[in-house]
Parts: C-alpha cells; sequence; structure tokens
C-alpha cells in the first residue's frame, strides 16, 4: 500500500519529555480538551500544555478526584464525562458547545486496558465502547466547537497490534478475550483519526494518533501482579524487568502531535517515540517491536468503521441525518 508512514527525522526520540516536545511553542491563547487528563500520561499531558500556556478542559469520570490531582495547576478545568455513557458525552457536549468556546486541540487520551468482560450502554463490550464509541460520539458532537486548523489526537497504543476489527463480532458476543479486546479498540483509535483527518481537510482540522510507549501507570490497574510477573514486566518484588518509559516521556508524543510545527501539513499518520512510525513488516506476529499495522491505516476499513460507529451511536457530524 502506499503510505506516507515514513519517519520525518523530527530530532526528537524515546527520551523525550512533554516538556521538551513543547519547548518553545506558546499556546497562550489556544483551549485544549484532554479526556482523561488527572491520571497517568493525561496528567502529564494537561501539565504540559498548561505550562505552554493553553487553557485545558479535562472532562472526567471522577471528578472529585480530576480535581484533586490538578489543584494547583493554573489554566485549568475540570469537567464531568463519562465516556461509557452516551448520555453524558452528549451532555458534556452541549454545555461546552453553549459556552461559544472553540477548541484547538482536542486529545483523546481517556482509555481502560484488558479490564474484565464488561457490557455498558446497550450490551456493547467497554473497551470498544469507552476508548473508541465514546470518542467518537465526543469528537461528532463537539465537532461545532471545534476551530479550523485545530488538531485532534487520538492516543492509540502498539497493542492495536493484537487484532484488527472483528467486523463479525465487535463486541464480544461469542466470548471474550480481554488483550484482543484491548486491541481492537486500540485499532479503532488509529481508523478514527485516518478517516476524521479525511473528513476535517477542507476546514484544515488534523488528526493523528499514537503510541506513546510503554509505561506504569494506573491504566493498568486491571491486570493482576501475576500476569505482569508473567509478561516479564516486573519481578515478585515488583521491580520493572522492561525500559519503561517515565510518564512524562509517555506523554511526549502526545503533545508532539498536538502541537508540533513539523506536522504541519501532515495528518491521518500513526506515530511513536516523537516521530512517524514505520509501517510493521506484513510477516511480524504478535506484538511487533514497534511500527503500524496495515490493517490500522487502511483508509476502506477506516471509512467502514465511521460508518458503523455512526449506525451505533447515532451521531455524525458529517451527515445531516445524524446531527
Amino acid at each position: 500500500m502506499t503510505t506516507a508512514q515514513h519517519k520525518i527525522g523530527s530530532g526528537f526520540g524515546a527520551g523525550t519529555t512533554a516538556a521538551e516536545a513543547v519547548a518553545g511553542i506558546d499556546l497562550t491563547g489556544k483551549l485544549a480538551v484532554v479526556t482523561g487528563g488527572y491520571s497517568g500520561l493525561g496528567l502529564e499531558t494537561t501539565r504540559a500544555l498548561a505550562g505552554a500556556g493553553a487553557h485545558v478542559v479535562v472532562p472526567a469520570r471522577r471528578r472529585a478526584s480530576a480535581e484533586e490531582a490538578l489543584a494547583g495547576l493554573g489554566n485549568v478545568e475540570v469537567e464531568e464525562l463519562d465516556l461509557a455513557d452516551l448520555d453524558s458525552v452528549r451532555a458534556f457536549a452541549e454545555r461546552f458547545t453553549a459556552s461559544g468556546r472553540r477548541i484547538d486541540l482536542l486529545i483523546a487520551n481517556a482509555a481502560v486496558m484488558a479490564c474484565p468482560e464488561t457490557r455498558v450502554g446497550p450490551g456493547w463490550e467497554a473497551q470498544f465502547a469507552t476508548n473508541h464509541l465514546g470518542h467518537f460520539a465526543l469528537v461528532n458532537r463537539l465537532w461545532p466547537a471545534i476551530a479550523d486548523g485545530a488538531r485532534v489526537v487520538s492516543v492509540s497504543s502498539r497493542g492495536h497490534h493484537y487484532s484488527p476489527i472483528r467486523w463479525d463480532d465487535v463486541h464480544f458476543t461469542r466470548g471474550y478475550e480481554k488483550w484482543q479486546a484491548y486491541g481492537q479498540a486500540k485499532t479503532a483509535n488509529v481508523l478514527f483519526a485516518v478517516r476524521l483527518d479525511e473528513l476535517g481537510a477542507a476546514r484544515g482540522v488534523r488528526a493523528f494518533a499514537l503510541h506513546p510507549g510503554s509505561i506504569l501507570t494506573p491504566l493498568q490497574r486491571h491486570i493482576p501482579l501475576e500476569e505482569k510477573i508473567e509478561r516479564g514486566w516486573i519481578d515478585e518484588a515488583g521491580n520493572p524487568l522492561m525500559q519503561f518509559k517515565t510518564p512524562e516521556q509517555g506523554a511526549a508524543t502526545t503533545v508532539w502531535a498536538a502541537t508540533s510545527p513539523q506536522l504541519a501539513g501532515m495528518g491521518g499518520l500513526y506515530l511513536e517515540d516523537c516521530d512517524v512510525a514505520e509501517l510493521a513488516p506484513a510477516d511480524a506476529e504478535g506484538l511487533a517491536p514497534s511500527g503500524v499495522r496495515h490493517y490500522a491505516v487502511d483508509r476502506e476499513q477506516a471509512e467502514r468503521l465511521w460508518t458503523l460507529s455512526a449506525q451505533l451511536t447515532g451521531v455524525d457530524a458529517f451527515d445531516a441525518a445524524r446531527v
């Protein structure tokens, strides 16, 4: 396949921090929305953007926890939002659009990982529903408030290597496997950015997806200690056995995607280590060391997922019948 998935030589790398990624960039007067921007990578993303002068809105499922985590940080406000509840998504979007403010940076960061089988809404699988469908509905409902020339960043993961979209059973009604469900949801995050970038082109809105790197954060709260040991992440004393990024390093690619002038004129790309990622080898099995799977950046798959997501959520900013 013809692709723009090639490194651009950004000068940054795996060790870059979020503060370094935004150094020298003035975001004064810009408004950012960062879902889950109060924990783990999201918190470091909020700190970096606010530190560069942006006003950051943090929609949070646990509002009290968010307010506590963000206390003392200027240029930040907390709002209520539960991505697994489409009524909550609609209510937040209505409140925001009624304010008349414009969004310059929208970062779909909140996620759940490898959770026990959970059903939300009309029986949807929770990882696909929260990580993808909730953000899909949010961006579409906020579309009137998204400024021309804005950037939308979808935080995916190398975990997308675990699974393409399971078109015959996206909600795992015939047997649940938590890592495959996580992989599908992360593939959906990439395909969402591919399609949104196409649809937003007329207004100069560009979208990116990314792998933040391997980081130990509260995202892994559903993974038992025994499994972390079995996977070789930590030893029995809890000491890391892999080269993990710090949260500050993990947030760097998100911040770079949202703000870097090096990405001007680009979009619909998957990024890692503050650069554009290469395609993963087609014959790579399991979790490849780096790169993006062909199926995650396939434009036909992206269009198909957009259509399915609009049908499931009942919202599509680009279809007058579903607005």
